[in-house]
Order: structure tokens, then sequence, then C-alpha cells
């Protein structure tokens, strides 16, 4: 079997992997949930963090063929943005992450006062 064959089914393989923690996650109680999100969101050894590297990577060999002529600039852009993108969304996320990981760990009883549901509206702050 040929290298691109084997990246190709890694490729596959990963995809179908991240589809099956998807649905995983949506089984799981509210602390297992809240784990596997922090470490999905780790920016040093998750999945975000991983998945943006290999976007990074994407996007200097499309510059490399871009500079040779092999495929148009525009394919370069719009991969380096999507790094770029990817990052500053892991940024936004990375200052959550604390919060998501004590949440996750917190063992014993419900908290003595009644959760109060938060509004879902919040400006981003960078």
């Amino acid at each position: 079997m040929l290298p691109t064959q084997n990246t190709t089914l890694l490729a596959d393989e990963i995809t179908r992997r991240l589809a099956q923690l998807s649905r995983a996650l949506d089984q799981l109680p509210a602390d297992q949930a809240l784990k596997v999100i922090a470490h999905i969101l780790n920016p040093d050894d998750g999945v975000l963090g991983r998945f943006t590297q290999l976007v990074e990577a994407g996007s200097r060999f499309a510059k490399d063929q871009a500079e040779r002529g092999a495929l148009p600039a525009e394919v370069w852009l719009a991969l380096g943005r999507a790094a770029n993108e990817l990052y500053g969304i892991g940024c936004d996320l990375d200052d959550h992450k604390d919060t998501l990981v004590q949440l996750g760990t917190r063992a014993g009883p419900a908290p003595a006062k009644p959760v109060v549901p938060a509004p879902l509206v919040a400006r981003r702050h960078r």
C-alpha cells in the first residue's frame, strides 16, 4: 500500500472516530461530558489543537504549491485564514477550559442552592 493510501485511510479513520466521539458525547452524563469537552479543547494535546495544527500544515503545503504555480493563491489564503480562525477559536475556548475541568471534576451532592439558567447572550472578548 502506498503512503498516500495509508494517509487517506488514516484520515478516513480519524473522521469516523470523530463522528463516534460526537455521538458518544451526546449520551454522556453532564460531568463526564464536561471532562471530555475539556480534554478535546486542551490546547496542547486536545482534538481542536491538533486539528488546528493539521490545517496549519495544509496551509504551509498550499503556500509552497501556490509559490510553484501548482495551486491558486486563493487556496493558500483560504487555508491560512482557516488556520488563523481555528487558532483564535482555540484561544477563546482556552479561557474557559479551567471552568470546564472544575465542573467536570466536581464530585458530591448537588449544589445547595438551585442552579439559575443564564441568558445565552454573551459578548466576545479577545
